[in-house]
């Protein structure tokens, strides 16, 4: 138990340290911190530049709410818990595998250090986008993780800062159902999370944007805001949603679950009952804990 109190602890000394650093020493190019700033400043721009529904404010409603999300989530969150929670699942996980006499190398399919950094980089891209694909597919039909999942759909006006709208349940879902792909695969470095989690941060930023964008013949590859208001719609044609693509629509137009009917730009956004759901930080985050919902 010590070692894993001692590895909770360096984990938030750790982050601490790193976050502090990156606030105030921003000396390199994958600097998360202002490389958010950057991003939403820029998309937001475009909004202002560009917007689809031109009747919407462009401080729209919930906008100051939903950038405390972006930061929360995005820094504070693994803060308070993500580090130091995924850093102890390893070790226990290593531990269990080591007691079995195996280790995570006899798992790796290979090690993209030994292919060409391009394709080290998009195998990298295209697994972890599929498997968060299929999860959020799952936050949507499981009951219990879809109650987590409303605080991100009871966004009525979209806007970039509507991406990163999220209960702190859902990056342990993905992490969680992401971590044995990616060590299966193997070999990748800091830099090269970077690179993808940018080019991601992008892409969802303008999913969310009040942007009326398709990128043409690129809409069957890359996700786009015409497609992704779809998803937010709050009558779909089918129970547990569609357009469940984050940076690639591949997915969907492979699996059949892409729907783009008409234009999307007026359409109602939200859930069923979502007229209850509540509107403060506080509230929204103890939601799902409620006995009856």
């Amino acid at each position: 138990m010590e070692k894993y109190s001692n590895i909770i602890k360096d984990s938030y000394l750790g982050y601490w340290n790193y976050l502090k650093n990156e606030i105030i020493y921003p000396n390199h190019w994958d600097n998360f911190f202002y490389g958010l700033i950057l991003i939403s400043i820029l998309v937001f721009i475009l909004e202002l530049l560009f917007p689809w529904r031109k009747n919407q404010p462009l401080f729209r409603k919930d906008f100051w709410l939903d950038t405390f999300y972006m930061f929360f989530n995005f820094f504070f969150l693994n803060l308070i818990i993500l580090i130091a929670l995924s850093n102890t699942t390893a070790s226990i996980f290593d531990d269990i595998l080591s007691f079995i006499e195996l280790s995570i190398s006899d798992f790796q399919i290979f090690d993209v250090d030994q292919l060409p950094k391009f394709l080290g980089l998009l195998i990298f891209f295209l697994v972890s986008d599929f498997v968060q694909w299929n999860t959020h597919r799952l936050l949507h039909r499981i009951d219990f993780l879809w109650n987590f999942h409303k605080l991100h759909h009871s966004v009525k006006q979209m806007g970039f800062s509507a991406h990163l709208r999220y209960h702190w349940m859902e990056p342990i879902v993905y992490k969680s159902l992401l971590y044995i792909p990616m060590a299966i695969i193997g070999g990748f470095d800091a830099q090269d999370v970077a690179i993808v989690h940018f080019f991601a941060l992008v892409v969802g930023h303008l999913n969310h944007a009040n942007l009326g964008w398709d990128y043409g013949i690129f809409k069957y590859i890359f996700n786009n805001p015409k497609m992704h208001i779809w998803h937010h719609s709050k009558e779909l044609p089918v129970k547990f949603g569609v357009n469940f693509g984050l940076t690639l629509s591949i997915w969907d137009y492979l699996f059949k679950t892409n729907y783009i009917p008409k234009s999307g730009r007026d359409i109602e956004l939200g859930f069923e009952g979502d007229e209850t759901f509540p509107n403060s930080f506080i509230k929204q985050e103890l939601y799902p804990l409620k006995l009856k919902q």
